[in-house]
């Protein structure tokens, strides 16, 4: 499982190739309604030599109605990427998020033999065609407890998470099994911390964990941080992988992605980097522009400054991964994201639809008018059949038909000229709804 194959060409001149030079991958998420563009794929299959499903391998996708598993759409994602050389990351086996209806209804019990058979299944019917799960993600609460999320999941008992690892290693023994979380990239946060304890006890007590991974989902509240390599150093010092799985960066700062790069360069059980998208267009976070290709295909500055850095690397690294303890200073008292100042004003709204065949997730972004928000409402009317079943950032009425939507504590200010996001996800078909926004 550690040998990389290239991409379809010169070893060094694609990101997959000049990874893979360095015993490592360079990989993205990819959506499977979008395999039959082919500016899309052209890139993918130029660039790339790990693929990560973005949502075909989550909960509502696979196993929509209880004890029915559907694999359409993952298994389109998987062939593609084995026929070609590529190897595949499963996302995700155990998650509190993206849950089918009949799951999030369940509790205690049920849901945790429930959730066993959910990733048994799965893991089974992709039995040697993962390189490493997401076993389980998200897990750990943001702030400054370095405790558990709360979630329907974590109710069913606080040996959930190493149960769910144990069921994977039956399942699927030859994949690498990974927890999986965000928010996780700074080493003196609380957060960071809860999850090095939980692996040192895994690892001490033999609980089958074979990796870490870091979304690094880096943006201006949750910034690169300069103590990031001690981060995946120390985990790797615990005797695991990590993985940096979920990259993008507000912006594309060409220099924070050379130096995300080069801190998994040095460490040598950091096995490799999946951006999560190619191109700004395919990002979740489309209105930040945080990827390597420009929404019409082209290369970004920050594409030569990976490829550059990819290219420099030594092989094997030479830096040691050192035996770091948690830090005895007080993790920060407030965590991100901050508020703009308050106000007034009108409001617009736009969605960003990733879709696939029987669920979506939308993005939609609210752009403050002239002046400041205190608060908005944006109306969205969704199509017959689909039916939402999940959100965060936003406070919700209905959930089918014409839906309401309004901001949380933490993001109904908004400056003049600036944006927020929330976001919903379900099932159905969606298409391209047209919302209104309404200033509170």
């Amino acid at each position: 499982m550690a040998l990389f194959v290239t991409a379809p060409a010169s070893a060094g001149t694609t990101l997959g190739a000049s990874a893979a030079e360095k015993g490592r991958y360079f990989g993205t998420a990819v959506a499977a309604y979008k395999l039959s563009e082919n500016a899309y794929t052209t890139i993918l299959n130029r660039e790339f030599n790990m693929v990560t499903p973005e949502n075909e391998m989550k909960i509502d996708a696979t196993e929509p109605q209880q004890g029915r598993f559907s694999y359409a759409s993952s298994e389109q994602i998987v062939n593609h990427a084995r026929s070609r050389g590529m190897q595949v990351r499963g996302h995700t086996l155990a998650w509190h998020g993206q849950q089918p209806g009949w799951m999030q209804s369940m509790e205690g019990t049920a849901l945790r033999t429930a959730m066993l058979n959910h990733i048994t299944q799965v893991a089974t019917h992709f039995k040697g065609q993962i390189y490493s799960w997401d076993v389980v993600n998200e897990a750990f609460a943001d702030g400054n407890s370095g405790g558990r999320r709360d979630s329907n999941l974590q109710r069913t008992g606080n040996d959930w998470i190493e149960a769910a690892f144990r069921a994977a290693r039956a399942a699927d023994p030859g994949a690498k099994l990974c927890y999986n979380d965000y928010n996780t990239d700074n080493w003196t946060w609380a957060k960071t911390q809860g999850v090095y304890n939980m692996v040192r006890d895994f690892k001490a007590r033999g609980v089958p964990i074979d990796c870490v991974g870091f979304q690094s989902h880096f943006n201006n509240d949750s910034p690169y941080a300069s103590n990031y390599r001690t981060t995946l150093s120390s985990f790797a010092a615990l005797g695991v992988d990590v993985q940096i799985t979920e990259l993008d960066i507000q912006g594309a700062s060409a220099d924070t992605y050379r130096r995300v790069v080069e801190d998994c360069l040095a460490v040598a059980r950091c096995n490799g980097i999946t951006v999560w998208g190619i191109r700004d267009s395919d990002s979740w976070r489309a209105s930040q522009t945080p990827l390597l290709f420009n929404s019409n295909g082209s290369k970004k500055p920050a594409y030569d400054a990976v490829l550059a850095a990819l290219n420099n690397g030594t092989t094997p690294p030479t830096t040691a991964p050192p035996t770091s303890v948690p830090p005895t200073t007080a993790p920060p008292t407030t965590a991100p994201p901050t508020t703009p100042p308050p106000g007034q004003g009108g409001c617009t709204a736009t969605v960003t639809v990733n879709q696939w065949t029987g669920g979506f997730v939308a993005n939609v972004r609210v752009t403050a008018g002239s002046s400041a928000l205190n608060g908005w409402t944006v109306t969205i009317t969704l199509p017959s059949g689909a039916t939402v079943t999940n959100s965060w950032s936003a406070n919700s009425s209905g959930t089918t038909g014409t839906t309401n939507w309004t901001n949380v504590s933490y993001n109904g200010r908004v400056g003049a000229g600036q944006s927020t996001e929330f976001g919903f996800q379900g099932t159905g078909t969606v298409g391209s709804p047209s919302p209104t926004c309404a200033a509170s």
